[in-house]
């Protein structure tokens, strides 16, 4: 016969690592080639001139430079017209 009772078991008590993700390098700052520049989940933020992407979506900087964002009209494929952010290396 068991000396305790039977507890149960707690279904929260599990987490998950932190992704880090998000702006790495901000808009007028130099970066050199390889930098990461923006970490995300899909492509919120546009790659634009010399910006390369991961296969995780990552944007990295393919060319020495300073970094530089801007919104620009992206036609959907539905035909409606969105602002997205965009960054480039100048």
């Amino acid at each position: 016969m068991a000396t305790t009772k039977a507890g149960g078991t707690a279904k929260n008590l599990r987490d998950s690592n932190p992704k880090y993700l998000g702006v790495k390098r901000a808009d007028g700052q130099e970066v050199y080639i390889g930098e990461v520049i923006v970490r995300q989940r899909g492509t919120k933020i546009l790659p634009g001139k010399h910006i390369g992407v991961g296969k995780d979506h990552t944007l990295f900087a393919r060319k020495s430079g300073v970094v530089k964002f801007s919104t620009v009209r992206k036609t959907n494929f539905d035909g409606n017209s969105a602002r997205r952010k965009m960054v480039s290396i100048d």
